[in-house]
């Protein structure tokens, strides 16, 4: 495969062994990657990464270097990453968080509980005193390196959280463009022809660069990593589980994140669940360690893509950090995999996005001075005929995409 890297600020643009043009994709109203990156670039400074087989990723660094969308067939193919165009180009900044999109970016959690990064000490947990860290959502991450098929990000700062206790801490992030043998050994698929597959993974070291200590007593952090994606009104969220009985493993999910999830949006079956993905109604799942695998994914019908997403999952962890919005009777038994679907937060109301998320995180990190861990959280993206994608979504998710297609009746 060879590769290729643009770097783009404000217009200006380098190209490294560039190939030919795609053809122009057929018009039907989707938003295409060469639109949405050249709205990136008119504002902010993009890293570009690129194959002649069509597969490009691009990252900002001024947003946390997120990979903001992808794409498996060229400029003219679909966006695949949720980016919210009208925030970037007005230049405001937003109360409580900045949501520009992108489809793998960086957080820290815990989000609520006596150790929140997201609340300051004392305040009560509500949405007007949810508060996303500026180091995670309006400040700039350095971009260090870059080469053909990744880019490498560093950010040093300190982090206070519920409890008054300060991390100091150090982000590494490099983002890479993945392969097909990258493909086949980490999410064990292989491609069929008439399939076309953007891939890429963000490994994400967190090093405690202070003098103390990080201790359960004091409170934990975790890396986040939360993917937005463009919603239909036929997507689908498929999350295997491990199978069991609640009294050994516990519950299969947790839906309690925004009130339970009604019946007709969310489907548990014996090892994997189902999870509407349109953007109507807001709505989180979790699974917890008893419950998670190292996959998850999801498939849109309106474009032909199936989405897989496979991370870091230790088996010796256990202590997850708790994100619910109250004071936490078992602050480390929080979730492994995440999934958001966005809608109105009441009646009337105008979404965040809409969008959807898939979303992986680390144990809780016990890190003692000049310690670091990593999670890896990669993504891939399968466009082609459901024929086509079928044996991909059965060898990762172990169901087809006929069967995904008809969990919600659609």
């Amino acid at each position: 495969m060879r590769v290729r890297m643009i770097l783009v600020a404000a217009g200006a643009a380098l190209t490294l062994a560039c190939g030919p043009a795609p053809a122009p994709a057929p018009s039907d109203g989707l938003p295409r990657y060469r639109e949405d990156v050249e709205l990136l670039k008119a504002n902010v400074q993009v890293v570009e990464l690129a194959d002649d087989d069509g597969a490009r990723v691009a990252i900002v660094p001024v947003f946390q270097g997120r990979v903001m969308t992808s794409t498996a067939t060229g400029p003219d193919g679909w966006s695949l990453g949720w980016i919210n165009g009208e925030l970037i180009t007005s230049w405001e900044t937003l109360a409580h968080i900045n949501p520009y999109g992108g489809e793998d970016r960086f957080w820290l959690g815990p989000e609520g509980g006596q150790y929140a990064v997201f609340f300051e000490k004392g305040a009560p947990f509500d949405l007007e005193h949810w508060q996303t860290p500026p180091l995670i959502d309006t400040e700039p991450f350095e971009l260090m390196a870059a080469s053909a098929s990744r880019a490498v990000f560093r950010r040093r700062a300190s982090l206070a959280n519920y409890s008054g206790f300060v991390f100091d801490l150090q982000i590494d992030r490099t983002v890479r463009l993945l392969g097909e043998g990258d493909v086949r050994s980490s999410f064990r698929v292989d491609v069929p022809d008439g399939v076309d597959f953007v891939a890429f993974e963000s490994e994400n070291r967190l090093t405690n660069t202070g003098e103390k200590p990080w201790e359960k007593e004091t409170g934990l952090l975790s890396i986040w990593i939360l993917g937005m994606f463009p919603p239909s009104e036929g997507a689908t969220v498929v999350i295997p589980f491990i199978p069991g009985p609640e009294e050994d493993l516990g519950p299969v999910v947790n839906d309690a994140y925004f009130g339970k999830v009604p019946a007709d949006r969310l489907i548990v079956g014996t090892e994997r669940l189902f999870f509407r993905a349109d953007g109507q109604y807001r709505s989180k799942i979790g699974l917890s360690p008893s419950r998670a695998t190292s996959v998850c994914g999801s498939y849109d019908p309106e474009r032909g893509v199936l989405t897989l997403v496979e991370f870091t999952i230790p088996l010796e962890a256990h202590h997850y950090v708790n994100s619910m919005w109250e004071i936490q009777d078992e602050p480390y038994a929080g979730d492994v995999v995440n999934s958001y679907n966005d809608g109105p937060p009441e009646p009337g109301a105008k979404p965040m996005g809409p969008f959807y998320e898939l979303e992986s995180s680390s144990p809780a990190l016990e890190l003692g001075p000049g310690e670091s861990y990593v999670h890896v959280h990669r993504t891939a993206h399968f466009q082609g005929s459901e024929e086509a994608l079928d044996p991909i979504a059965r060898a990762a998710l172990g169901v087809g995409i006929a069967e995904i297609k008809a969990a919600f009746g659609d």
